[in-house]
């Protein structure tokens, strides 16, 4: 596939086009204010992605439900009194010229009660302590992420992306170690998907015809099963039910080491799916003009930058100008990051990840 094809237009079943194959993956950044809303630095930080070339931006996790709350400092979506911050934030992204989706989160039984989350595990043997939650409850949790939908296209956004991975509500349920129900959210691979499945339904009956869903997977860890979750991928694939899937991995190359697939690349295990009119993309180190056109030739629609945006907000056009180009090597000092338009709780956060801000500077 040649390297012209990262900057060709690409369509979806729902609304308008991406002008290029390059969209920002969702980047936990920890900035905004403790209620959730939109702070300065949020605005900011959105303003200077839409300038970057991207053909859409994620914004970082927004919490559904105040008591689904992960992170300090999370981006909420969960009341009306954080439309008008978001609101800002579309605006900006549509000036520059990309498509916007807000991501929809709820941690699940990772709610952090320090924060004022409560933790709401799928199985009662999660947690010490802590029953899991009623089918009434599910319900609520499922009402909360469409509702929150309703808000995200009041706001302006072209589209929401749910984020269905990392152990995180949605993947919680479809893991049948952390999801021993037996009410109809519990036994079969179909059954532990129905969150997920009613989720985007309801999304897609409450909003608009052009408002566009997206879905990110995750595969590892938290008891996920690869053969399973590729299954009930194929089904919603077939059912053209999102307009793009999005493949988080931890490495984008990486292989298989055991089961039916193994030896084969986990990004092949996806893109031999049938999808109709849905896309598929994928993040995982692509941290180059060269690594990012390898992974279309690998059968993605689309590539997600994460730590590369980071070090670059305008990667797609560093990518655009030079076929070369090679992210910034790690780890990088605070004052790169600084210099570059990051805020100070951005590089805080950053601090945590292993071998991305160099520790001895300040």
């Amino acid at each position: 596939m040649p390297f012209s094809d990262l900057f060709k237009p690409l369509s979806f079943l729902h609304g308008p086009e991406m002008r290029n194959r390059f969209m920002l993956a969702p980047l936990t950044n920890q900035q905004s204010e403790l209620d959730g809303v939109a702070s300065e630095s949020d605005r900011d930080w959105t303003r200077q992605l839409s300038r970057g070339g991207y053909g859409l931006i994620q914004t970082c996790a927004a919490t559904v439900e105040a008591s689904g709350i992960a992170f300090e400092r999370q981006l909420g979506i969960h009341s009306d009194v954080h439309l008008a911050g978001l609101t800002e934030m579309a605006n900006s992204i549509r000036e520059g010229g990309g498509l916007s989706a807000v991501q929809l989160h709820h941690a699940g039984h990772r709610a952090d009660p320090r924060l004022g989350g409560i933790p709401s595990p799928a199985s009662s043997r999660t947690l010490p302590g802590i029953k899991a939650l009623t089918t009434e409850q599910v319900e609520r949790i499922r009402d909360s992420f469409i509702t929150a939908a309703r808000r995200a296209e009041r706001s302006g956004f072209d589209g929401v992306a749910i984020h269905g991975a990392f152990g995180w509500i949605l993947s919680e349920f479809m893991s049948p170690l952390l999801n021993d129900r037996t009410d109809r959210y519990g036994g079969s691979i179909e059954n532990r998907a129905r969150l997920t499945i009613e989720v985007i339904e309801g999304i897609r009956r409450t909003c608009g015809h052009d408002f566009q869903i997206g879905w990110r997977l995750s595969i590892e860890r938290y008891g996920l099963l690869l053969e399973e979750l590729r299954e009930i991928t194929a089904a919603i694939l077939d059912r053209e039910l999102i307009d793009y899937l999005d493949l988080a991995l931890w490495d984008s190359a990486q292989v298989v080491r055991e089961g039916a697939f193994q030896g084969r690349t986990m990004l092949s295990v996806f893109t031999s799916l049938s999808r109709k009119g849905v896309r598929l993309g994928a993040a995982g180190k692509i941290m180059s003009a060269q690594r990012a056109a390898q992974v279309l030739d690998e059968g993605c629609d689309f590539v997600l930058i994460g730590r590369a945006g980071i070090l670059r907000r305008d990667f797609p056009l560093q990518v655009m100008t030079d076929d070369q180009y090679e992210s910034p090597r790690l780890p990088v000092t605070a004052q790169y990051l600084r210099t570059g338009g990051l805020s100070e709780r951005f590089i805080d956060h950053m601090r945590g990840w292993p071998a991305f801000v160099h520790p001895a500077s300040r």
